[in-house]
């Protein structure tokens, strides 16, 4: 049961209702047929309904526990944990003093920057005549993360590669999970951290030092961190921004090019309404699945009392369906629908409470410059549509290999 207040009358929408809209669904039960919240046979509460997930996630008595964030937390030599894995007046206080970087106002100052960078992927899709769409989002999104983020002095080409190389066979970040990367992997994991410091974020910080910027590395040395710990921002700005937003603008893609009717809709849209349509592929299609908190004291949520020390597994993909917050037309594009007051279009793509993403304006910012750019182009045609995994460190689906031409 949500907590929500009741849906109004839902529209006829104008692109058509269809259950299976999602593209990236594993296969499975329908969440909508789960409880709201269930235990497991390893003690994990699993929830799949939106009331009892936002809940946790506006809850004080949770900490995060998902992406490797209680490993971190316990090892000493890091510091200060990263912005995503602190709690408390700790984490409130970081978040006001780094929220100047993501504000709306602030992402028009990087417009500019990311539509010179679209220009720069296009410039190379014509002379080219075909790219694969997930290669162009990765240059964007690391190119822009980077600005932001101060990561503009890199010794080597090849930063995008550094990044993704963590998020890359890796395991499973479900805490308590047996599936762990090998001694090897292990070793290659520890290969491509010094790599990344040692080429990308170690310079950085020398540039910054010499002349800070208006970048969240520049920040981070007027506040005294220390190397390490701007490393461990880094690199959690890096996976956390550069490689989601490569995987939703390929999911959009894909919808769009799927879509001629929605893709018209949005090529000839206002702003609002293309971002509506980016918010609603982005309600279906979450980056990640999957988020972690730990109960550091006994909650009652959906009418089960947890117990302190217990891991929750909030089920975004089920809770942004819902029928009671988005309506029975859930599996649905529609980005006319209407949802109760103090829901966002996303639902819970963003997260909610305290840790919700930071970047979530950014990340629709850059999406829609290059999305309406490409999906202007005429003679765009799909060469090959997407292979789609599922990676277990970030918990969201890779789509890799979706192969566009133009003519």
């Amino acid at each position: 049961m949500t907590t929500a207040d009741s849906v109004p009358d839902t529209p006829r929408c104008p692109f058509g209702f269809s259950d299976t809209a999602a593209l990236t669904r594993r296969p499975g039960p329908d969440p909508r047929d789960l409880p709201a919240v269930e235990a497991d046979e390893a003690g994990v509460y699993r929830l799949h309904a939106f009331g009892p997930a936002r809940e946790v996630l506006r809850s004080e008595g949770v900490r995060q526990a998902g992406f490797m964030s209680e490993m971190t937390r316990d090892v000493a030599f890091l510091g200060r944990a990263p912005v995503l894995f602190a709690e408390g007046e700790e984490h409130h206080e970081m978040r006001r003093s780094t929220a100047r970087y993501f504000t709306p106002k602030q992402v028009d100052t990087y417009a500019p920057m990311i539509a010179g960078n679209v220009e720069r992927l296009l410039t190379r899709l014509a002379h080219q005549g075909e790219a694969n769409v997930d290669d162009l989002s990765l240059d964007l999104a690391v190119t822009v993360a980077a600005q932001v983020v101060g990561l503009t002095s890199s010794l080597l080409p090849g930063m995008e590669r550094r990044i993704t190389a963590f998020v890359e066979g890796g395991g499973d970040s479900e805490p308590g999970s047996q599936r762990r990367g090998s001694r090897a992997e292990s070793l290659r994991q520890q290969t491509n951290l010094g790599l990344f410091y040692l080429l990308d974020v170690k310079p950085a910080i020398a540039a910054r030092r010499r002349e800070p910027g208006d970048d969240l590395i520049s920040h981070l040395l007027s506040r005294g961190y220390s190397d390490m710990e701007i490393m461990t921002e880094c690199l959690t700005y890096g996976t956390a921004g550069m490689v989601t937003t490569r995987e939703f603008i390929s999911v959009a893609a894909w919808h769009l090019l799927r879509n001629p009717e929605l893709r018209t809709e949005y090529v000839h849209g206002t702003e609002a309404e293309r971002h509506a349509i980016l918010h609603e592929i982005l309600r279906l299609e979450p980056v990640v699945n999957t988020l972690y908190r730990r109960a550091e004291e006994p909650l009652t949520v959906g009418g089960q009392t947890i117990p302190a020390g217990s891991l929750l597994a909030l089920d975004i993909q089920g809770t942004n369906l819902d029928p009671e917050v988005v309506g029975e037309d859930a599996g649905a594009v529609c980005p006319a629908r209407p949802l109760p007051r103090g829901v966002t279009a996303p639902v819970l793509s963003f997260g909610d409470g305290h840790h919700r993403c930071p970047g979530a304006f950014l990340a629709i910012k850059e999406s829609d410059v290059f999305l309406r750019r490409l999906m202007m182009w005429q003679g765009l045609e799909v060469v090959s549509e997407p292979r789609v995994t599922f990676n277990e460190v970030v918990k969201g689906s890779e789509l890799r290999g979706f192969r566009v031409r133009v003519r």
